[in-house]
């Protein structure tokens, strides 16, 4: 799976396979687990010390990094615009409503024109598609900032979090309860599983986990040791799991639906009760905005058990390291286009 998965997302640069290839990350599993393994040392490492990689920076002379909204964002924008300026480069923000990509512009002559312009691009959008046809025509790096179906840089920040909390995601279970149809399932099954975990997915009928990205994800635990299972009742999902998370339940896009969605996911909140079912030393995360009262109470967000403010950091240190480890592998193919000034002697 592992050369087979490499060799498939390393290609990327499209249709036309005269193109060099170029790594991206647009899905979890655009990542082989020892892969993500070396991106989360990395992310470890920067944590420790941020200012001790600055592969956009050569003297005077920056490099830009264009990160692009289609959805608002807060966390996004603040962790990556820091983190871009750790690493010595700077992040050219397009806020919503700016690009005309889509609309009067088509992805891929957005794509040709950014390659010549910045050293990697950051988007984060709606469809996956438009996520793909960006890598497909690109010879920068493009990450997925999030899409409605995968929210992968998230997850590499929870892994991190996880890591810090217990020295290893391997053999450790994660208990994902709510909207288990939802970006941040699908990344904690197919996240999960390349990092070992046990994942148990869990949502009201109606909620459950795409079929293909369960099936993905048991393929790749088959491997690393882990499993993903779909699992019926918040109880039994929680009941010894070390790490509990969930997520709004009513996500951007989805604003007409709040009366139907409170309804259908009633008993799936995460409260002190349901959380005294994991184990003692069990944590709690949420990748935020959180309302709380509805999908999670304050006392376990707010209480000592919660994780989520770590983990909110720690999405700068993740995406920092993501972004070395691309840049670096971009550089030493021939896909770089390298922009940067001579430097006399």
């Amino acid at each position: 799976m592992t050369d087979a998965l490499t060799a498939d997302h390393a290609r990327g640069a499209g249709e036309d396979s005269s193109r060099p290839a170029v790594r991206h990350f647009l899905k979890d599993s655009d990542l082989s687990p020892a892969e993500q393994a070396e991106v989360l040392d990395l992310a470890a490492a920067l944590k420790a010390a941020p200012h001790s990689r600055t592969p956009l920076a050569h003297g005077d002379a920056r490099e830009t990094v264009a990160v692009i909204f289609d959805k608002t964002s807060t966390r996004t924008r603040f962790s990556f615009a820091a983190g871009i300026a750790e690493l010595g480069g700077q992040a050219l923000i397009v806020n919503p409503g700016e690009s005309q990509i889509g609309h009067k512009e088509s992805v891929e002559d957005t794509a040709r024109i950014l390659e010549r312009t910045v050293s990697a691009i950051v988007w984060r959008t709606f469809g996956q598609a438009g996520l793909e046809t960006m890598a497909r025509f690109s010879r920068v790096p493009v990450v997925n900032a999030l899409s409605d179906e995968f929210h992968p840089c998230q997850i590499l920040a929870d892994l991190l979090t996880v890591r810090e909390e217990f020295g290893t995601t391997a053999g450790r279970t994660l208990a994902y309860i709510g909207d288990a149809a939802n970006n941040m399932a699908s990344s904690y099954a197919l996240g999960g599983a390349l990092a070992g975990m046990h994942v148990r997915l869990c949502g009201p009928q109606g909620y459950r986990p795409d079929p293909a990205v369960v099936e993905e994800a048991q393929r790749i635990a088959g491997e690393t040791g882990g499993s993903v299972a779909v699992v019926d009742e918040p109880r039994e999902a929680v009941s010894g799991a070390d790490v509990v998370a969930t997520d709004t339940w009513v996500s951007m896009g989805q604003e007409g639906q709040k009366s139907e969605r409170a309804g259908a996911f009633e008993g799936f909140r995460v409260t002190e009760e349901l959380m005294a079912l994991a184990r003692p030393e069990a944590v709690f995360l949420h990748c935020l905005p959180a309302y709380r009262g509805v999908e999670v109470d304050a006392d376990v967000i707010d209480g000592s058990r919660s994780r989520v403010w770590d983990e909110a950091e720690n999405r700068r240190h993740a995406q920092k390291a993501l972004l070395v480890w691309l840049l670096q592998r971009a550089e030493a193919s021939s896909s770089f286009v390298d922009r940067r000034p001579e430097v006399s002697a």
